[in-house]
């Protein structure tokens, strides 16, 4: 019986957090005096480390006036949690499909996410997951996605090869990013990139909603 790794995507995956994005985004780009960028571009960056993410909203940035605005969204981010006031809410049916794989016996969790390791603490402790998830991938640990970085470090972590291993998102950046690794592709419809974009990005496998994800993963045990 070989382990399985099933790897998971945070914003638009596992929580939607779009709201505070943002505004996050909007807060940070405004207090420096630019224009701030469209919801609809906000949510097609997520996935991305900060960095990139900003670059990507605004490519005349030069590096420093990037990394400032990178501080600022993070300064407003940790304080709108310190506040309770960045609800994450799961999707319908997260919370029984993540713990229900939890418990399986050659199921191995993972996390893959362009939040900084802070963020991952804070979902953790909104669900009481600390116990969930056996290696946690972020943005202030690993290169951006879609570069494979974050899934190696996984594999290397656990032990499990590349034909075990699962990544599961709602993004291009993790459908590359798993192609990249050679693992497999799990593409999520209820995030921020369409079913098309996901499909032409090199998704292995698509599901609708938390219920199939399940079968479809304990289907691999």
């Amino acid at each position: 019986m070989s382990l399985k790794l099933f790897i998971f995507d945070c914003d638009g995956t596992i929580v939607d957090s779009a709201h505070t994005i943002v505004d996050g985004m909007a807060h940070a780009f405004g207090l420096h005096g630019f224009e701030a960028p469209t919801p609809e571009a906000t949510r097609s960056i997520i996935g991305l480390s900060l960095p990139q993410a900003i670059s990507r909203l605004n490519p005349a940035l030069d590096e420093a006036m990037c990394n400032t605005l990178v501080e600022s969204y993070k300064d407003f981010v940790i304080s709108k949690r310190e506040n309770g006031e960045a609800e994450e809410l799961l999707y319908p049916g997260a919370k029984e499909a993540i713990e229900g794989l939890a418990a399986e016996e050659n199921a191995l969790l993972g996390i893959a996410t362009g939040k900084a390791y802070r963020g991952v603490l804070h979902l953790f402790n909104s669900f009481d997951w600390h116990d969930l998830f056996v290696t946690v991938q972020t943005a202030d640990r690993a290169p951006s996605k879609p570069h494979p970085g974050m899934i190696l470090q996984a594999m290397e972590q656990t032990g499990v090869a590349a034909k075990d291993v699962l990544m599961i998102g709602d993004t291009t950046y993790d459908m590359v990013m798993a192609n990249n690794a050679g693992v497999t592709a799990v593409g999520v419809t209820w995030g921020y990139h369409s079913e098309d974009m996901l499909t032409k990005a090199g998704a292995h496998h698509m599901v609708h909603d938390y219920g199939a994800l399940h079968r479809l993963l304990a289907d691999m045990l």
